[in-house]
């Protein structure tokens, strides 16, 4: 079994700074990516950030320059920096990861998401 837990979402003032951090435990041999997806009420869920294993981000055009995503591989955290942050920013935002769960079978990799964390963006 693999948990995915977030921390880190609250509310924010626009132009400061927040960071989400998600750790992943139980079954995992190697985490092939590590990232972040938001969902606004009435729309639907989109790609925010994600990071592969030989360090190689993707991000949305609407986040580049401002969102930072890091991962710790020792540690199995992927964590979000979000500076400047706007109001279309508000969402739920989810962690995902692609996981490798058995040191034999390694091109089997699983989709995981945790739970969400709600971050406001709001003066």
């Amino acid at each position: 079994q693999v948990q995915l837990v977030e921390s880190g979402g609250g509310l924010v003032q626009p132009g400061g700074s927040l960071i989400l951090s998600c750790a992943a435990s139980g079954s995992i041999f190697s985490i092939n990516a590590m990232g972040w997806y938001r969902q606004a009420p009435g729309k639907q869920r989109e790609l925010v950030a994600m990071v592969a294993r030989s360090g190689t981000t993707n991000y949305a055009d609407s986040v580049k320059g401002r969102f930072t995503v890091s991962r710790d591989n020792a540690k199995n955290t992927v964590n979000l920096q979000m500076n400047n942050p706007k109001p279309e920013d508000t969402a739920v935002y989810y962690c995902h990861e692609k996981v490798v769960r058995s040191p034999v079978i390694t091109l089997a990799a699983y989709d995981y998401w945790g739970q969400g964390t709600q971050v406001t963006v709001s003066s």
